[in-house]
């Protein structure tokens, strides 16, 4: 079962629509002790990053997620607090997975935000099994997670290359929306709900 961390960061209705059409059974996470309830583990968000970060700090959940030893999905901005540092609001995030989040540079003639439909480059993850690599997710982002081959799982290019995934240990991070990425989107929140603990 997975609960979903409600702090106040953006719209979960996707997510939890994504989750009741695939029958996967969720609650929400509001105290440290819900946490206990549910087997993995989602932290959504969308918006500003260290705003979330402020509003996760005020739910006292930080240190409880951090000691979590069962499967944790950060998705978008929620992957975004698992790194060190965001450049968004230059905040400090929850230094789960020791690397940055920077903003994208239009002076390589790209369109900020990074919006719509991009190719990854997976990793052999169980996070992504029965996903044909090259497959298009969807994205709405400004920030990114810069490259770093030891917490990367899936790559994709959007002025130079960025981690569409990372993993650390039991945390993963998205920075696509699944929830919002037809097929292959339900697929990888379907294998993430049958992670082993």
């Amino acid at each position: 079962m997975i609960g979903i961390v409600n702090y106040g960061a953006g719209n979960i209705f996707s997510l939890t629509s994504a989750l009741e059409r695939l029958n996967i059974p969720f609650g929400m996470v509001n105290t440290e002790a819900d946490l206990d309830k549910y087997t993995h583990i989602i932290i959504p968000g969308v918006g500003h990053a260290g705003a979330a970060m402020g509003k996760l700090e005020q739910t006292g959940l930080v240190a409880p997620i951090k000691a979590l030893k069962k499967p944790v999905l950060g998705i978008c901005v929620g992957m975004q607090l698992l790194t060190e540092h965001s450049e968004e609001g230059n905040a400090d995030m929850m230094n789960i997975v020791p690397v940055k989040t920077r903003l994208f540079d239009k002076n390589q003639g790209i369109k900020i935000p990074h919006m719509g439909w991009n190719n990854i480059d997976h990793k052999n993850n169980s996070l992504f099994e029965g996903v044909e690599n090259l497959t298009q997710f969807y994205f709405v982002h400004s920030y990114f997670i810069e490259y770093n081959p030891t917490f990367d799982i899936a790559t994709a290019n959007y002025g130079k290359p960025f981690s569409a995934a990372v993993q650390k240990d039991n945390f993963y991070g998205v920075q696509f929306h699944p929830e919002k990425s037809g097929i292959a989107g339900e697929r990888l929140l379907k294998n993430f709900s049958n992670l082993k603990q």
